[in-house]
């Protein structure tokens, strides 16, 4: 049974708190890695380099978006085939477990599901454009 009166709190809190992992995960791409570094990571998985920064883009316009509740459920739409592709090109040959070396497609899975549930719930509690 969906409690009617928590449920939007949940999504607000799924939303903000996801918002803040794409945020952080950009900024890894930005100033950890830099926008070379990304770039080149990115050519040497077999993807053209410039797809770094579309994908850059997305990650903080996307988590923006969902901090701030901007049609944050269609926004998670995109950003799970993001993870997708990271799951695909990346993780998904390190095995299961997060703390392979490489690191598994554990997290990048969940973290995927926990957008799709937000692509269900809906936007949540004090979204600023909801669907």
């Amino acid at each position: 049974m969906i409690q009617q009166k928590t449920a939007p709190y949940a999504a607000l809190l799924l939303r903000v708190s996801l918002g803040i992992m794409f945020l952080a995960h950009a900024g890894l791409k930005i100033f950890v890695f830099t926008l070379p570094g990304t770039v080149g990571f990115f050519h040497s998985i077999g993807l053209p380099g410039a797809m770094a920064y579309p994908v850059i883009v997305l990650e903080v316009v996307g988590g923006i978006a969902l901090i701030i509740g901007y049609y944050a459920s269609y926004f998670a739409i995109p950003l799970a085939a993001d993870l997708l592709g990271a799951i695909i090109m990346v993780h998904g040959a390190n095995g299961w477990l997060f703390t392979n070396k490489g690191g598994g497609w554990e997290y990048p899975a969940f973290w995927m599901v926990a957008l799709i549930v937000l692509f269900l719930l809906g936007d949540g509690a004090y979204a600023i454009k909801k669907r």
